[in-house]
């Protein structure tokens, strides 16, 4: 595990706002050099300038963490610039919602680009130069964050794209660290499972590539926006809290990171009904009339 941040590098996708961002000043704070992605230039321009000023030592680089060769550009510009790095934060994501069938294509392509794929990269490109570096060095340690959702262990109706990328991310998680068990004890790794946090993942769409433009909304895609708007935008927890929470389990040697523990009961339902081969609850059972309203906008007209 991880002891002591100062001097160590770290590298953080989505590093310009939200939670990557907020990871981004405590790594600064305590140290830490830090090679900064996003693939919105302004903002990663404003980051790079904010943690320069707080004495931190930055490597900016625009990166699609869904284009296999951009992240593999950005290995190996932190190898060159400060060699291999400590702690990676897989951390860039997107978001878009609606009934499952209504999602298009260039969703599909979009969103488990950014969510699986740019996580699936970075563990790629990185663990290898992490592994080398224990190989090297007994003293080295190394630890790789990545940022699944609550989404990734619970399945809300209307976001089943979202779902799907982050129950992925929950897998591949527990499986590099189950990987990286076999062949070290210098290098571990953590999934981080937000519930609502105010980031900027619900405008998630400023960023969306040109060639994967979304057609005309369909209702239930406007509905799951507005939702996902104001639940992001009244969470509680901030997005600077849960970053505490991610150094924290990275000291700790902790896996499972949760920004909200309270909705591990609805986690624990679902997985109650896996286990008794039940049909899946209703995840309105606690807000009756959130379903009931849904259900409402969106039942078929009574051919009768």
């Amino acid at each position: 595990m991880i002891k002591d941040f100062t001097n160590k590098t770290a590298v953080l996708t989505g590093a310009a706002s939200g939670f990557g961002l907020e990871c981004a000043r405590i790594g600064a704070s305590r140290g830490m050099n830090l090679v900064l992605a996003d693939v919105q230039q302004d903002a990663l321009d404003a980051a790079a300038k904010e943690l320069r000023a707080m004495g931190a030592q930055v490597l900016a680089h625009r990166v699609d963490v869904s284009q296999a060769s951009e992240v593999e550009a950005l290995g190996q510009a932190t190898l060159a610039h400060f060699g291999v790095p400590h702690l990676v934060f897989n951390n860039a994501g997107v978001a878009s919602g609606g009934l499952i069938w209504e999602n298009s294509a260039a969703d599909w392509a979009w969103v488990l680009g950014v969510n699986l794929m740019g996580v699936a990269h970075g563990v790629r490109v990185f663990t290898p130069l992490m592994l080398a570096a224990a190989k090297a060095d007994p003293e080295y340690q190394g630890h790789i964050v990545n940022t699944a959702s609550m989404a990734g262990l619970l399945n809300p109706p209307n976001m089943g794209v979202y779902n799907a990328s982050k129950h992925a991310v929950v897998s591949l998680s527990e499986t590099l660290y189950q990987d990286l068990a076999l062949v070290t004890e210098q290098i571990s790794a953590s999934v981080l499972c937000p519930y609502f946090v105010p980031t900027g993942i619900s405008q998630s769409h400023r960023n969306r590539p040109a060639d994967l433009t979304l057609a005309k909304p369909t209702q239930s895609q406007l509905i799951r926006q507005a939702m996902s708007d104001k639940a992001v935008g009244s969470g509680k927890v901030t997005a600077a809290e849960v970053a505490e929470k991610v150094f924290d389990a990275v000291l700790a040697g902790q896996f499972y990171i949760y920004s909200h523990p309270k909705m591990l009961a609805a986690v624990q339902t679902r997985l109650e009904d896996v286990l008794q081969g039940r049909n899946p609850s209703d995840p309105f059972a606690q807000k009756p009339e959130v379903g009931a309203s849904l259900r409402n906008k969106f039942r078929l007209p009574d051919p009768r």
